[in-house]
């Protein structure tokens, strides 16, 4: 892990040489992919504990396999839509960054 770390802090020293305007698009490519990561991280999470609980509330209840398929496409879309939103904001940061001066 410390090996990792190091890399990337010398990887930073080369890629983030230079002047301000670099410097600043170089460290929005890096939130960009460290903001996106993680939304894509949390959104898994979010929807593999979201189909575990639909799973097991079909294997306790079949009746209510159709109401429950319902609720969990919807809650998937709204977790996908976060995942989405994370996504236009890192495109922004990296095509029209409105940090450049």
């Amino acid at each position: 892990m410390k090996k990792i770390v190091l890399f990337f802090i010398a990887f930073m020293g080369v890629a983030f040489a230079g002047d301000v305007d670099s410097t600043i698009a170089g460290y929005s490519v890096l939130a960009a992919g460290v903001g996106l990561g993680l939304a894509a991280l949390g959104g898994a999470v979010g929807m593999g504990s979201t189909a575990a609980a639909t799973i097991a509330g079909t294997a306790r209840n079949p009746g209510l396999g159709g109401k429950l398929m319902t609720t969990m496409f919807i809650a998937l879309a709204m977790i996908e839509a976060q995942v989405i939103y994370t996504l236009v904001i890192s495109l922004i940061a990296l095509y029209a960054n409105p940090f450049l001066g």
